[in-house]
């Protein structure tokens, strides 16, 4: 073999090594349809006066509440939860072609009840005529249409996703000329129009308080996501270097996480660097990367629906300078801390006053700026649930849910701005309560010596450019 060919030959192996793919992506971790049943069966404990009606999404991504109690994807399909029958109808309809067009099982074309798990199936035009059905008998009872409702009808008044609260109704409220309401309330004024006896109350927090607390097989799902996460970002990192634009980075990770199998992230990749710092979700990702710069990266897959979070803190260079070294210690401190604390019955609150304390015990000045900046840190760094959504569970902060329980998986997340200085650190975990304590989901290397190792390693992006391929 000539050197030319051994080289590329070499290359082709080395490459072929960073790109191993686990194989666990190849059937996926699925939910089986029982765990489906038992969250219906919860849904009816807190519905036990009535019924709920749960709209699926219309195209694209099932909404978040749709597909937790039910797992279905087809669109424009409709849930009917019965809690005084104790059993579910979903309508959907869905030809073989659409099936396969969509990637989903024909198995929900040719059994529905017997892939779903769910009691009844019909056709998605028979919703109407089954809504009015089921009401019709108390409306002929009353003789007056202002009399007191005797039936109750549940169904979410919100978005069961943070991006739609966040995009969407962020668009209708604030803009006095868009003069829309969200599908929800079109959907809850319809059915008051259509059965003014019958009372409509909201459910969205009914369901996300079930989201809350994952079960054994979400757990799964989520710390395969984890490891998928941190294998991105790890590749992403070593290949980042001055004179490189954000989206190069960005558009890397992306490839590295669909590679494994995952799905499109909830949100684009965060890169924040220089003068964007400043802005925490900043992600137009089009600064050219300099030599000297510091970056915080915050960016994630969707797998089987659910995420995980975690945001790394690195020098483009691969070199700390004193400065990002003490900002950065400053923040691992403290999430390390907060780690170390995190455990069933302690709030939030709680979390960060003993956190606070064991730092001080262990000699550090809390008074210093690098302390005194970083958002969080009274909280014991909890921000937001992790699931379903990136800021799950209707985007619920931390300390409005009371005292930690096990099965709650959530944002550890510790940062700082420096503006003036063109600086921003940024330590953030998925984790989750165990029943004694808690469990990290996305270990990655957090120490400056470990970073700047790793760094010192070549990327895939730098062996395509020896390979003159990038």
């Amino acid at each position: 073999m000539n050197s030319a060919r051994s080289k590329w030959y070499s290359l082709g192996l080395l490459i072929a090594a960073i790109f191993v793919m686990s194989p666990a992506w190849l059937g996926g971790l699925q939910l089986d349809k029982s765990e489906f049943a038992v969250r219906r069966q919860k849904l009816m404990d807190r519905i036990s006066d009535g019924a709920a009606v749960i709209l699926g999404s219309q195209s694209g991504r099932q909404s978040n509440d749709f597909y937790y109690l039910t797992g279905v994807e087809v669109p424009d399909a409709v849930l009917f939860v019965d809690a005084k029958k104790r059993e579910s109808v979903i309508f959907y309809t869905i030809s073989e072609r659409a099936a396969r067009e969509s990637g989903l099982s024909l198995d929900l074309v040719h059994d529905p009840v017997g892939t779903t798990g769910i009691e009844r199936w019909l056709p998605a035009e028979q919703f109407n005529s089954f809504l009015t059905q089921r009401f019709i008998s108390y409306l002929y009872r009353q003789k007056s249409a202002r009399e007191q409702a005797i039936e109750t009808l549940y169904t979410p008044f919100k978005p069961g996703s943070i991006g739609e609260l966040s995009g969407i109704l962020r668009q209708m409220t604030r803009n006095s000329w868009d003069g829309r309401v969200s599908r929800e309330v079109a959907f809850v004024r319809h059915l008051q129009d259509e059965f003014p006896q019958v009372e409509v109350k909201d459910c969205s927090e009914l369901i996300w308080d079930l989201r809350l607390i994952k079960s054994p097989a979400e757990i799964e799902i989520m710390r395969r996501a984890a490891r998928i996460r941190v294998k991105a970002l790890l590749e992403t990192m070593k290949s980042t270097r001055p004179g490189m634009k954000e989206y190069e980075v960005a558009a890397l990770f992306g490839f590295l996480n669909k590679k494994e199998g995952a799905q499109d992230p909830v949100f684009q990749p965060i890169i924040s660097s220089g003068e964007n710092h400043e802005f925490v979700h900043y992600n137009k990702n089009n600064r050219l990367l300099e030599d000297g710069d510091f970056i915080v990266f915050d960016g994630g897959p969707t797998v089987d629906y659910y995420h995980v979070d975690i945001s790394i803190s690195y020098p483009a260079n691969g070199k700390f300078t004193p400065r990002q070294r003490e900002i950065y210690e400053a923040c691992l401190a403290v999430s390390k801390a907060c780690l170390s604390l995190y455990k069933p019955g302690l709030t939030c609150m709680e979390v960060g006053e003993q956190a606070r304390e064991l730092l001080k015990k262990k000699g550090y000045d809390l008074s210093k700026d690098v302390f005194q900046k970083l958002r969080f840190f009274n909280e014991g760094g909890c921000t937001h649930p992790v699931g379903l959504d990136g800021h799950d569970a209707g985007g619920a902060d931390l300390d409005y849910c009371g005292p930690l329980k096990p099965g709650l998986v959530f944002a550890s997340d510790v940062f700082a701005i420096y503006p003036g200085e063109k600086l921003g650190v940024r330590v953030e975990n998925t984790v989750l309560i165990t029943e004694n304590g808690c469990e990290n989901l996305t270990v990655f290397p957090r120490e400056i010596s470990e970073l700047e190792s790793l760094m010192k390693d070549k990327g895939i992006i730098q062996l395509l450019k020896e390979a003159k391929r990038y």
